[in-house]
């Protein structure tokens, strides 16, 4: 016996059903619980963990370098402060942004 509405098809889906063009994203939405509870408990650690943290980077530096230490703070910090987005700006066709500026003649008195 057949599941479902068989007059629903990849083509014909069920009215609540998302599709790629009508899926909200995260953005929109905001992250999922469990991604917000993950993110808050880190922020916790980070902000109760702060006073130590010089200690752990002095040792991570004075152990594998300063090159190893930064790499470990950028990798700590990168779970609070999440990196942006790069974002590319063209114009027409993908080609570059054509910038128009004009004076205007100013109003004669009369």
């Amino acid at each position: 016996m057949a599941r479902g509405n068989p007059k629903w098809t990849k083509d014909n889906p069920p009215p609540t059903a998302w599709t790629k063009e009508t899926r909200p994203t995260p953005g929109k939405r905001g992250p999922s619980k469990p991604v917000a509870k993950a993110r808050e408990a880190i922020a916790k650690f980070v902000d109760g963990n702060s006073g130590r943290l010089q200690e752990w980077l002095d040792e991570v530096a004075f152990r594998d370098g300063p090159k190893a230490a930064l790499k470990a703070f950028s990798d700590y910090v990168e779970y609070h402060v999440p990196r942006l987005a790069r974002t590319e700006v063209t114009g027409e066709d993908s080609g570059p942004i054509k910038i128009t500026v004009q004076w205007q003649e100013p109003e004669k008195k009369k």
